[in-house]
Parts: structure tokens; C-alpha cells; sequence
């Protein structure tokens, strides 16, 4: 056998490659096009300073415990609440910016947020407005009348506001996501009930209180008749809050006697199981929910209460879980701020509202707005001018913005029917874990330092070993 020298198999190997060119008729595949790694874990990242947006990649299982490193130890067997959904406020304002949009890019847009594929992020659940919020172009409320005139028959009730952009929006969501979870939430009655007759502030007049609750069902039987299910409903926005325009003052004592002498036996008669949720307001005083199902006439009545966080801390629904367990807890409005920064709402609004909420029990996480225009309107004479929504709309064009990657980040991977399981805290990095419907062992952790974290994961039996960058956010899958 011929012995060849180095340079004659080199010159060998390099007409064989030349030959096999001009032999074949295939195309290389663009880069862009080649499979990652079919590995057991995937790993989906979104990092404070933008580079990173839900990045995907796959890592393998580690076949021990790396010594050197903390561990995030996941007990498959303590199972706590069950999820209910994720998701946003759909205000008027966003139902009149996507209704104006073109129909093929609001179709993209919408399967984007709401749809199931690979490419959506499967938001699961929605908050609207009973009448008109602040983020809406003007005040209204489904009785308006000319000053001096009351309707206690409600014979002028009419949702035609609505009908303009909010419910046709509501139905192409639907469309899209039947099983979409929507709460409604109150801003003002009508302003004829109100003691100040403004839709700023004041208290619902008590002799209006049985003509309010027929307002909720006469709400909720409109709704249902145009195919659009509203699963609970709060009996106030911001109770604590009159300055908002629209805004309604409602004390404890006012919620309990409305819940439990008037709504909740007028959804009883007429047999509505739409769910009331109480407080809806911030986590510096669990003691107006608490006092509410310490009534024992009230409390049947209630399914749970909701909070938002501009004051006090998200351990609030643990205080309230801990004296009412069998009641839920949902989580239904935080902004994010037109002055505010990508990198420092994003780890926030991970660490005490997507992650601190849900291991404070809550079974559903809402940002705020979902669309506002680069102006951030619309909004009322005196809302909101600072509220940035998920997604800015100029005409046509839809720009994502940081409530979308921070909602996004768990609602992509724990969908509605998930239950969370119980896991330990290591220092700098702040995590919640699910068990989805399908056996899939879900865990988001953020390390909200600066510096590059190494750290280990423990899940039945299995390890994960994974290093995360400082100010990053990562959702484990497997």
C-alpha cells in the first residue's frame, strides 16, 4: 500500500471538497437556519440592559450538584395555588388605538400578545373598565344623563361606548384566545349617584346602592349577550384613591354593607357566578379587605381580593392569605412610568410583581396599560399622563416596550392552570416555580445584581448547573 506524504493528503482532501462542490446541487442552509441543540432544558433570558429579549437556548442537565455554587431546591410535592392567568388592562384607550390600527397588522399584533404559537405570549387574562378609566378619551359611564335628572330604573342603561372599539376588540381576542379570562373594574358610577354628583371623588349615595348592584348585573347580562363571559369583577377601582378623574371614595364599612346587602344577593337572583373581588388597591392596608371577610355576612359573597403596589409591601397578600386562606389573591395593576428606565423596571417589576406576587399566593399577575400612543394618551381631563403601555401605537405601528418582556417572561411558560411550587431563596436572586398542566417543571429566577451568577437547580431528582448575567432574567423550562 502506496504510503502518502502530508502534503499529497492534504492536496488529496482538498480536490475531494472541491469535487463534492461541484457535484452537488444543494444550497447551504443560512445560518440562521440551523437547529439549536435539541437539549431537555430551555432557557429563556431577558437581560436589563436590552441586549437580550426573550433569547432562547437549550442546556443539558448536570449529573450532580456543583459544590462551588448556591441551589435553587424546587419541592415538586408542596403544591400551592392554582394560576389563573397574565396579562394586562385592556383600556379604552388601547381598544381605540388597536381598533384603529390595519386590520392585517392588528391581526399580527393580537396573535402576538394572545395567541398559542411559538412566537406569541400567551397572555391569558385581561382587565377592562366599567365605563370609563382614566386612560380613556373622556369620562362616561353606561347612564350618563343631563345634570339634575336620575334613572333608579336604569331604563337608560346602554353599553354604546363601548361598542365603539372596546368590544370589537374583545371579540377578536376572543377569537383568537376563547378561554381568556376578563375582569371588570369600576372608575365612577354614574355621576347622578354619586354624593358630589362629579366623577371626581365622592362616596355612592346609600339610597343608590340596590340600583348600583342591577348596574353590575345589567353589565354583566350586556356582556354575556355579545359573547364576552366576564369572569369577576371588583366593586371599586382605588376605593382609597378620589382624585383620579374618574374616581370613586369607598370605605370598608360602604364595601361590606354594597357586597352583602346589595351585589352579592342581586348576582344571586340573578343567578350570575361572576366572581367579586375585593379592595383592588394598594398593599399598604390588607386591613380594609381583612375587616371585609371578617364580616361573616360578607365573606360568602367574596371570591378574593386584588392589590396593586404604589404603596406598601407585596407581603400584604401573604397577610391577608394568612388570615382568609380559603380566599384567592390576584394582582391587577402596576404601571411603568414614561420617565422611568427599561433596566430598573424590569428587574422591579420581576422581583416584587411577577415573582413577589405569586409567591405571595397571588393566582394572577397584571401590568397596567396594554397600548398607549407615543403621547401616552388617550387619557381623561386629569388621568394619567405618564402611564407607558406595553405596546406603543403610532397608526399602525406597534413598538414593544418593558411591561411587555416583563409580563411576557412568565405568561410565555405558565399558562392557566399551572399551580406554583414551593422553592427556597438564594441571596441576589429572587424565583418562583410552577408545575404546568402538561408535567413541565417551569422556574423564573432573576439576578438582580450586577455581577455574573452561578447557581444550581434541584427539581426531582434532577440537577441543573447554569450561570446568569447580573441584571438578567431567566425562565427555566423542563
Amino acid at each position: 500500500m502506496k504510503k502518502y506524504a502530508l502534503p499529497e493528503i492534504l492536496i488529496t482532501l482538498q480536490l475531494l471538497v472541491v469535487f463534492s462542490s461541484l457535484n452537488c446541487h444543494c444550497k447551504k442552509k443560512p445560518e440562521e437556519e440551523i437547529p439549536i441543540p435539541n437539549l431537555p432544558v430551555a432557557v429563556t433570558t431577558t437581560s436589563a440592559n436590552g441586549v437580550n429579549l426573550l433569547y432562547t437556548k437549550t442546556i443539558d442537565f448536570a449529573q450532580a450538584k456543583d459544590e462551588r455554587f448556591p441551589a435553587i431546591e424546587i419541592d415538586t410535592t408542596q403544591k400551592l395555588q392554582e394560576i389563573e392567568g397574565f396579562g394586562y388592562t385592556l383600556t379604552g384607550g388601547s381598544a381605540f388605538l388597536l381598533h384603529n390600527m390595519a386590520p392585517a397588522e392588528r391581526t399580527t399584533l393580537l396573535q402576538t400578545i394572545f395567541g398559542k404559537e411559538a412566537t406569541s405570549i400567551g397572555i391569558s387574562y385581561l382587565r377592562v373598565s366599567i365605563g370609563a378609566s382614566d386612560l380613556d378619551a373622556e369620562v362616561f359611564s353606561y347612564d350618563d344623563l343631563p345634570a339634575g335628572q336620575t334613572d333608579p330604573d336604569l331604563l337608560k342603561f346602554n353599553l354604546s361606548k363601548d361598542t365603539l372599539h372596546l368590544i370589537p376588540i374583545l371579540k377578536e381576542i376572543l377569537a383568537i384566545n376563547p378561554d381568556i379570562k376578563i375582569m371588570g373594574s369600576p372608575w365612577s358610577p354614574p355621576v347622578w349617584m354619586k354624593t358630589n354628583g362629579s366623577s371626581v371623588g365622592g362616596n355612592l349615595q346609600t339610597q343608590y346602592y340596590s340600583t348600583y348592584a342591577r348596574y353590575f348585573v345589567k353589565y354583566i347580562q350586556a356582556m354575556q349577550a355579545r359573547g364576552i363571559p366576564v369572569d369577576a369583577v371588583t366593586p371599586q377601582n382605588e376605593p382609597q384613591h378620589g382624585g383620579n378623574n374618574p374616581s370613586l371614595v369607598m370605605s370598608f364599612l360602604q364595601q361590606a354593607d354594597f357586597i352583602k346587602n346589595h351585589l352579592g344577593p342581586a348576582f344571586q337572583s340573578a343567578g350570575i357566578a361572576t366572581k367579586i373581588v375585593i379592595w383592588d388597591h394598594n398593599c399598604d392596608n390588607a386591613a380594609f379587605p381583612i375587616a371585609i371577610l371578617d364580616d361573616p355576612a360578607a365573606k360568602p359573597f367574596v371570591t378574593g381580593t386584588a392589590f396593586h403596589l404604589y404603596g406598601g409591601d407585596i407581603s400584604a397578600l401573604s397577610t391577608v392569605h394568612d388570615k382568609h386562606p380559603d380566599k384567592a389573591l390576584y394582582f391587577t395593576e402596576q404601571w411603568t412610568d414614561s420617565q422611568g428606565s427599561f433596566s430598573e423596571d424590569l428587574i422591579w417589576h420581576l422581583k416584587h410583581v411577577v415573582i413577589g406576587s405569586t409567591r405571595n399566593w397571588s393566582r394572577v399577575v397584571l401590568e397596567w396599560n396594554l397600548a398607549n400612543d407615543p403621547a401616552f394618551g388617550p387619557h381623561t381631563p386629569g388621568g394619567c399622563t405618564r402611564c407607558r403601555g406595553a405596546i406603543t401605537i403610532d397608526g399602525s405601528k406597534a413598538t414593544k416596550n418593558v411591561s411587555f418582556y416583563i409580563i411576557a417572561q412568565i405568561s410565555k411558560f405558565v399558562p392557566p392552570g399551572s399551580v406554583r411550587l414551593e422553592s427556597n431563596l438564594i441571596t441576589e436572586m429572587p424565583n418562583v416555580a410552577f408545575l404546568t398542566p402538561e408535567g413541565k417543571t417551569v422556574l423564573i429566577v432573576l439576578n438582580e445584581s450586577v455581577n455574573l451568577k452561578s447557581f444550581n437547580i434541584a427539581a426531582g431528582g434532577k440537577w441543573i448547573t447554569a450561570s446568569l448575567n447580573g441584571e438578567t432574567a431567566a425562565t427555566f423550562v423542563w
